[in-house]
């Protein structure tokens, strides 16, 4: 027996050994080389983060002057006053320029049509006209307010993104548009200054894949659904709000990774193209991974040959019901009475709450004990969501739950039990075959009367989940 044993712990320390060396110094001599390079050239770090921030500070900023403007009482005052003074509004456009440095600045009138300028009245809005198709737009919208590149209406050679913010009346009528519009150029330059920092590639597409604004060549390509090796993975770019996706350009692999800005209704997208040590560094990687399995098979084996038995009293003296999550049985006598002196000492009251799902074995008998097993771990995690950390939940048997509450007097409880039956009620759900299985639950609670045992306020608490069962059910009751 004693070489049997000399023998295994030899043979598990050369194992052992033979895959922490191998793996590290594989690791080390192909990864020292390809990775330091990877990470100092061209790995991708979380840029898009960073980028997605300044986009914040510089793109949003006119955003928000245009939601200030569609909110100015003195706006909406001067149009409900008629618009007698239109030099009044004129003003008004001029210093919101001058102050926050925009392009231009303009209110469209609903009653005159007219376009309202720093510069003055510019014109009439009228349907007919292609340029003023924006106003229309704009008018017909259903959001508050749109992110749009056009044309400046004072100066026909100039690209500006405009924020057209929808204005109403102290009653939320429709009144007209205003808003501010920036610089596509500034715009651009500001994409420049972002890839020379990060040295990545960046521009802005709208929801349908349309390239809006981009530095640099566009190799024919207008929209992401035509682009080579893209057009694949435009689908999953222009449904989510954030991803991180690989394709192949000419035998590269570019990193993208995108980002839906909601204030513009547009999606940032950051790329970089690969390394070809990355290659390198897969090929280790899933040897060292394929090393690391065999080994820890092979022990794991072993170890399970020895230890078996151990294994088998250690499960039987778990504590933590493997279903739910929540603990046992077996571990209640200590717990509640650690709770019981903390109260004691503190001078605070205990209570305790037992429920149990109503009519559990109709589900179970409907839908399978599968569905049954489901709507258990659904009701614990529930459950656990409403209590706090230092209370503590037990399975207490089939579908019923038992919670001790320390430092919680007997109305407290009650309002925790409530919370839970109507959370249970109203939000939780199991799905079984495309249909919702909807259960309530049962609730009695009591508290500690400090000379009473844990035998006596058990009793007592399970009197109150009777009564609630017998009330009814789906109700809470308590015994004080």
């Amino acid at each position: 027996m004693k070489n049997s044993k000399i023998r295994l712990v030899g043979i598990l320390t050369v194992l052992l050994l033979f895959g922490f060396v191998t793996t590290s110094l594989v690791s080390y001599y192909v990864a020292h080389d390809s990775i330091s390079r990877q990470i100092a050239e061209t790995t991708l770090p979380l840029t898009s983060d960073n980028i997605y921030s300044e986009i914040q500070r510089d793109l949003l900023r006119p955003v928000f002057i245009s939601s200030l403007m569609a909110q100015d009482t003195f706006v909406r005052d001067w149009v409900l006053g008629g618009e007698m003074d239109e030099n009044a509004i004129i003003r008004y456009l001029k210093e919101i320029q001058t102050q926050y440095g925009a392009v231009t600045a303009f209110f469209v009138s609903e009653k005159t049509r007219k376009y309202y300028h720093p510069s003055g009245v510019l014109k009439r809005v009228s349907e007919t006209d292609p340029q003023d198709k924006w106003y229309y737009r704009v008018r017909n919208m259903g959001t508050d307010y749109e992110v749009n590149v056009d044309t400046d209406t004072a100066d026909k050679g100039s690209m500006v993104i405009f924020i057209n913010y929808r204005v109403y009346d102290y009653e939320g009528a429709y009144i007209g548009a205003t808003g501010v519009g920036l610089s596509v150029n500034a715009v651009l330059s500001m994409i420049s200054t972002y890839q020379k920092r990060y040295g990545r590639k960046v521009y802005f597409t709208d929801r349908e894949g349309r390239i809006i604004l981009r530095r640099g060549k566009s190799n024919g390509t207008e929209n992401i659904r035509q682009a080579p090796g893209l057009s694949s993975l435009a689908k999953q770019i222009l449904t989510s709000p954030s991803c991180s996706l690989t394709y192949e350009d000419n035998g590269k692999t570019v990193y993208l990774n995108s980002r839906f800005v909601p204030e513009f209704g547009w999606y940032l997208l950051v790329e970089q193209v690969g390394d070809p040590a990355e290659k390198r560094i897969f090929k280790t990687l899933m040897g060292n991974l394929a090393i690391s399995i065999v080994i820890t098979g092979i022990v794991l084996f072993l170890a399970y040959l020895t230890i078996g038995s151990y294994q088998r009293r250690l499960e039987e003296m778990a504590t933590t019901d493997k279903l739910t999550g929540a603990a046992n049985r077996q571990i209640f006598d200590m717990l509640f009475d650690q709770a019981l002196k903390y109260s004691n000492r503190r001078g605070v009251q205990l209570s305790m709450m037992m429920f149990d799902i109503d009519r559990f074995k109709q589900v179970n008998d409907t839908y399978g004990h599968p569905v049954g097993d489901m709507i258990l771990k659904a009701i614990a995690q529930v459950a656990k969501s409403q209590i706090r950390d230092s209370d503590i939940l037990f399975r207490w048997g089939g579908e019923e739950f038992l919670v001790i509450l320390a430092d919680c007097d007997i109305q407290q409880a009650k309002k925790v039990a409530e919370k839970i039956r109507r959370t249970i009620e109203n939000e939780k759900r199991v799905t079984h075959k495309g249909s919702a299985v909807c259960v309530t639950a049962s609730f009695g609670v009591a508290r500690s009367l400090g000379e009473d045992d844990k035998v006596d306020l058990i009793r007592r608490v399970d009197e109150a989940l009777y009564a609630a069962k017998k009330k009814g059910r789906n109700r809470v009751e308590l015994v004080d």
